[in-house]
């Protein structure tokens, strides 16, 4: 237990395997359980599933499939190596000429955090007015000569 939360370890394909060979054998569901150091719910849960279905093997997560394929992954990371300044959503409309499927912007900002890049948008300020430029060389010239001590 880790911070009062049990750790989840899912059961690999062999262990799984040998827990079905040792129950085929009329072994119990208590003594696989003891022998494999898990849960009397899991081994239990693990050969219903196995006398219902006929296999083993772990299903995969439910929810929506991903839009990108690995491929996909690392030809969005390529372009944006290729060309820093290029914006998401370029290079998800250069990614969808090239698959064939629409790709969002938001989903190309996932694949570059997923490859260590990250989308940016470039940062537009404020123009100065002159009024502005006014002052801020009317302070500069008040506090040139100020010393270490005055800037504290």
């Amino acid at each position: 237990m880790v911070n009062n939360q049990s750790v989840r370890r899912h059961l690999d394909a062999f262990t799984r395997g040998r827990i079905i060979g040792k129950l085929e054998e009329s072994r119990s569901v208590t003594s696989v359980a003891a022998e494999f150091g898990i849960a009397h719910s899991i081994v239990s849960r693990l050969w219903r599933q196995f006398q219902t279905t006929g296999t083993a093997i772990r299903g995969f997560s439910s929810g929506r499939p991903r839009g990108t394929t690995p491929a996909d992954d690392r030809y969005i990371v390529l372009q944006a190596r290729r060309n820093r300044r290029q914006t998401a959503g370029e290079i998800a409309r250069h990614t969808t000429q090239a698959t064939g499927r629409p790709i969002s912007r938001f989903t190309v900002a996932r694949r570059l955090h997923g490859g260590g890049l990250f989308a940016r948008r470039p940062v537009r300020c404020v123009p100065l007015t002159p009024a502005h430029r006014r002052r801020r060389s009317l302070w500069c010239r008040e506090h040139r000569n100020w010393r270490d001590n005055e800037w504290r």
